[in-house]
């Protein structure tokens, strides 16, 4: 169990913006969503047709929710321009990618067993299904919808990485111009190996309770002053998920975890074991078992890494190319709802 104060939901349609065709620009600079033309027959539900295929408007709310989400971690409230804006960028960007959709369909296949593996890790991002679930209703996307989202995502993923990103050239001097920019990127802070037990205490509990739990953590203390084993001690009376592993976490940085959690962690020597330590989940011993200090990853470790990014990037930028020649000869008609 990592320690960290919140635990942020991750956007599991984010999770796909690998094959995003934004593009270098960002969407603003892409082609403004427009009308239909009147010869076009609006249908309900529906917030765009592209070549004869309909775009829900199931789709483009939830692309709105998730736009709105990240525009609104500013701090910021967005303006009635702003939104109206955002609206038209996100009808488009739907646009684009049933474009490049259809595009991929002539020479892809997706298998049902990659969009199983592809949802299975997405899963695995949350502590249950139902956590999972919550996140899907929070974005407003139905199962049905996810699994139609990561089909075509994994089909554009795979056209995009045959036709383009496979025949970038990227040279060594470009991976290293690369590093050189992101050097900061490649910087590993210090890491110290932790263990701790756990003996719970919510703020919400009355001083009896809390007492208690006290009294615990102060005799499993006294145990470990009587050199009795940590390890030991953490499987036999630690209330965290980590007592089945001897209560150990592996290696921690700065900003992993709860801040008193953190600040006597990164006091102790390899060995040493803090005093008790308050946090919000309760009273914790905790032990330093190794240390590492700061250091920068080596650029013939992640050239290799650094070759398939920059591959992907091209072909991307290319694709997002490609694309903007698709989109001007598409028979495309938006029926972007009033605000």
């Amino acid at each position: 169990m990592r320690l960290s104060g919140t635990i942020g939901t991750a956007l599991i349609i984010a999770t796909l913006s690998t094959v995003g065709m934004a593009s270098p620009g960002g969407a603003a600079t892409q082609k403004a969503a427009v009308p239909a033309p009147a010869t076009a027959e609006k249908k309900a539900g529906i917030i765009a047709t592209v070549n004869g295929s309909d775009i829900a408007v199931e789709d483009f709310d939830a692309g709105l929710n998730r736009a709105q989400r990240l525009a609104l971690q500013t701090g910021k409230p967005l303006t009635c321009a702003q939104i109206s804006r955002l609206r038209g960028e996100v009808v488009e960007e739907l646009v684009r990618r049933e474009i490049l959709y259809q595009e991929s369909r002539k020479s892809v296949k997706v298998t049902e067993a990659e969009i199983n593996e592809e949802l299975k890790k997405l899963k695995g991002r949350y502590a249950s299904e139902t956590d999972f679930a919550n996140a899907l209703a929070a974005m407003k996307v139905s199962p049905s919808t996810l699994r139609a989202q990561v089909e075509r995502a994994l089909s554009i993923q795979k056209f995009i990485e045959s036709q383009f990103a496979s025949k970038a050239v990227i040279t060594d001097k470009d991976i290293w111009a690369y590093y050189d920019r992101n050097r900061e990127s490649f910087r590993q802070p210090e890491q110290v190996r932790a263990s701790h037990i756990l003996i719970k205490a919510e703020p919400g509990w009355d001083a009896g309770k809390k007492g208690a739990a006290r009294k615990k953590i102060e005799e499993i203390r006294q145990k470990i002053q009587q050199k009795q084993d940590f390890e030991s001690l953490a499987r036999t009376y630690s209330e965290d998920p980590s007592a089945s592993k001897g209560g150990d976490l592996g290696y921690i940085r700065t900003g992993q975890v709860l801040k008193p959690f953190e600040e006597a962690l990164f006091v102790l020597k390899p060995g040493e074991v803090s005093d008790i330590v308050e946090t919000s989940l309760g009273y914790h011993l905790i032990k330093a078992s190794d240390r590492k200090p700061e250091t920068t990853v080596p650029f013939e470790n992640v050239k290799d890494q650094l070759r398939t990014l920059l591959k992907q990037e091209k072909g991307r930028q290319e694709a997002s190319a490609h694309i903007g020649k698709l989109r001007e000869k598409a028979k495309v008609a938006i029926f972007l709802p009033s605000e």
